[in-house]
């Protein structure tokens, strides 16, 4: 059986050998990464989150946030895709039917969330959309806003409001093949652009009432205790893996290219190290945030819930700094694909704007600091 050690060193190896090699070309072309899914899937890391008891890994968050840290390293668009697949896989490892939890854990089927609605916008945890009972057969309305994999995954984990209540919401397992759904083209955007993020709309799409995932009525509890930690902190790992390798390209790029007339290169600039000292520090702060956030859960620690809003909240933030400050040293140099900071600066910015934003966080984080309720 495969080890977390065993994991991470396969992550580590896709990483270099398929991932990098692929995400100028999926940056480029605002190509799906299929080439490193398919890799992930092949070596089993799809099905990381997975009990053994149907084939997968079995491992954890932890885990599941090294991974996205090691890829959004090479191509934050794979993180990306990796990480929405990883919360999905969550929810089905919880609530979902055996035979899709063996084919996750076989690699043989990919997933994600399908939260964020026109209606209620960035306000994931309020759906709009509806879901009617009929018999054994539930009917689905709604205007998904932003899928990740929208056109590559093989489900959606669907929120709704309730059949039967008032407030709240329900979640249910969707095929992305199933009839009624109609998803957009590919995505052409400004970052993260090979991850095939677009709008889906269910117009009287039928799935089984026994697809629901958990109680009706329940999916904001879900969303809260298990969707949102583990999102969070995938997020806030992939950011870290962006402030990484935008530390890396800028060092490279300082350190190797010279003022011919005076014999000396960027590096040697005072500034410039102070530049780079303060993305190093910057980027370690948010490290040890997020490693703090993962032991806090880990241990059920009091404070577990405040450090799951700050670390994607400090970590969305940071990584827009820390790649403002690369392009700073890297000068006009930096607007170059090849010196590779530009798509770093351009990836960073999602974390922004993914729901919850960092701006929703931070009023989440205050209210908690306040003693007062989130909703």
């Amino acid at each position: 059986m495969m080890t977390e050690k065993d994991a991470l060193e396969n992550v580590d190896r896709i990483a270099a050998d398929v991932v990098a090699k692929n995400a100028d070309e999926v940056d480029r072309q605002a190509k799906f990464p299929r080439l490193a899914v398919d890799a992930l899937a092949q070596a089993g890391l799809l099905g990381l989150l997975s009990s053994k008891e149907v084939g997968g890994l079995g491992l954890g968050m932890r885990s599941a946030a090294l991974t996205v840290e090691r890829l959004a390293h090479e191509c934050a668009s794979t993180a990306m895709v990796v990480c929405m697949h990883y919360a999905g896989t969550a929810v089905l490892e919880k609530f979902g039917a055996i035979g899709v939890r063996k084919e996750i854990a076989a690699g043989k089927h990919l997933t994600t969330l399908a939260f964020s609605e026109v209606g209620s916008r960035s306000q994931f945890w309020a759906p709009v959309s509806s879901a009617a009972l009929a018999g054994d057969k539930v009917t689905l309305n709604a205007r998904k806003s932003w899928v990740t994999s929208a056109n590559q995954a093989d489900s959606y984990v669907w929120s709704s409001k309730p059949l039967t209540k008032a407030e709240a919401s329900t979640l249910w397992f969707v095929p992305r093949a199933t009839k009624g759904l109609r998803v957009a083209a590919g995505f052409d955007g400004l970052g993260l652009r090979g991850n095939d993020s677009g709008p889906v709309t269910a117009e009287s799409a039928t799935i089984p009432a026994t697809d629901m995932l958990g109680a009706d009525g329940e999916g904001f509890k879900t969303m809260l205790e298990l969707v949102l930690p583990f999102f969070n902190v995938m997020n806030a790992a992939c950011s870290v893996g962006l402030m990484e390798t935008a530390i890396l390209r800028t060092v490279t790029h300082a350190t190797g290219t010279q003022f011919e007339h005076a014999g000396s290169s960027i590096a040697d600039l005072p500034t410039v190290r102070a530049y780079i000292a303060r993305m190093r520090i910057k980027t370690d702060m948010v490290k040890s945030l997020l490693l703090d956030t993962l032991t806090a859960i880990e241990a059920g620690r009091p404070d577990a819930v405040l450090r799951v809003l700050e670390c994607k909240a400090a970590a969305g933030d940071t990584a827009s700094e820390v790649t403002d400050l690369a392009m700073r040293v890297c000068g006009g140099a930096a607007f170059r694909k090849e010196v590779g900071v530009e798509r770093a600066f351009r990836d960073s910015r999602a974390a922004l704007v993914m729901a919850p934003t960092t701006d929703v966080l931070y009023e989440f984080i205050g209210k908690a600091v306040c003693n007062m309720p989130l909703f």
